[in-house]
C-alpha cells in the first residue's frame, strides 16, 4: 500500500525560523485567524491562562527590539507578545468570593506557562499554513520589567514569548535536529552507551550545516553552542525569579 502524504506532518518537519520579511503587513483578518488558532490550543483544565498582545505601535516595537537585541523584528508583518495570565482568573475568583491563594502557586504559574507555550506553537503552525514564516522569541525575557511597563501588564501576568511573523523573504536551509536515539526513549530515560558517538556525529553534521548554508556561515557544533550558552553572561536574566514573584506569581 503506498504511503499517504500527510500535509500537516510535512509542514511540521519543514519548520525553520524566518528573520527576513517582505515589506507587507498581515491583514486584520489574518491576525484574527491566528488568534483564533491560538484559542483552540490545548489548555490546562480549560483555565485558558494566557493572553496575547498585538504590538502595532512603532515606538513600542522599537523598544521591544532594544530589549530583545533583534532589530530585524520591526520589519515583520506582525508582532505578538504571549503573556502568562492569572489576572483574569483572579478577577473571577474575587467576584465570586473565592480565596485566590491557589492562583499564586508554582503549580498555577507552570500551568499558565504551558498554556502560553502551546498557544504560541499553534500560532506558528497556523502562520506557516497561511504561507507566512516567523520566529518565536524568548529574548523578551532579557528585560521583563521593561516589557511589563511597555505593555501595561497588571499583577498576576508575565511576558513569556514574542512572535515575529511575516511573509518570508528567503528560505533558510533546514537545521538538523538531534538524533532520535538521543532524545526519544522507551519506558525510561536512557541516553545509552552510544551517546558520545551519536553526539560526535551530530556535531559534525551541525558543523557542515553552518559551513554550507547560504547566510551567516560559521564554524560551530552543537556541543560548542551549548557550552557557549552556559558560559555567557551569568547576570543576564538573573532577576527573572524576583520579577515573577513581584507580579504575584509563583509565591508558594
Amino acid at each position: 500500500m503506498p504511503l499517504v502524504t500527510n500535509p500537516i506532518l510535512e509542514q511540521l518537519t519543514q519548520h525553520r525560523s524566518i528573520r527576513e520579511f517582505e515589506d507587507q503587513p498581515l491583514s486584520p483578518h489574518q491576525v484574527t485567524e491566528l488568534v483564533n488558532a491560538a484559542q483552540h490550543a490545548s489548555t490546562s483544565t480549560f483555565s485558558q491562562q494566557y493572553s496575547i498582545v498585538s504590538v502595532t505601535d512603532p515606538a513600542k516595537l522599537h523598544a521591544i527590539a532594544e530589549v530583545t537585541g533583534h532589530r530585524w523584528m520591526v520589519n515583520g508583518g506582525h508582532y505578538f507578545v504571549m503573556v502568562a495570565d492569572q489576572y483574569r482568573n483572579l478577577k473571577i475568583a474575587k467576584a465570586h468570593g473565592i480565596d485566590p491563594h491557589m492562583l499564586h502557586s508554582t503549580d498555577k504559574f507552570l500551568a499558565s506557562v504551558f498554556d502560553t507555550a502551546i498557544a504560541t506553537e499553534n500560532i506558528m503552525v497556523a502562520a506557516e499554513g497561511m504561507g507566512l514564516g516567523g520566529t518565536i522569541m524568548g529574548s523578551v525575557l532579557n528585560n521583563p520589567r521593561k516589557m511589563i511597563e511597555l505593555l501595561n501588564l497588571p499583577e498576576m501576568t508575565f511576558p513569556l514569548l514574542g512572535i515575529a511573523l511575516g511573509y518570508p523573504k528567503d528560505k533558510p536551509e533546514l537545521k538538523p535536529r538531534l538524533p532520535k536515539a538521543s532524545m526519544h526513549f522507551e519506558n525510561q530515560y536512557d541516553l545509552g552507551a552510544n551517546f558520545d558517538q551519536e553526539l560526535t556525529d551530530y556535531d559534525q553534521l551541525i558543523r557542515e550545516y553552518y559551513q554550507s548554508r547560504s547566510t551567516n556561515g560559521r564554524s560551530e557544533t552543537f556541543s560548542h553552542h551549548i557550552v557557549s550558552e552556559l558560559s555567557g553572561n551569568r547576570n543576564l536574566r538573573s532577576d527573572l525569579f524576583a520579577m515573577i514573584q513581584a507580579q504575584g506569581l509563583m509565591t508558594h
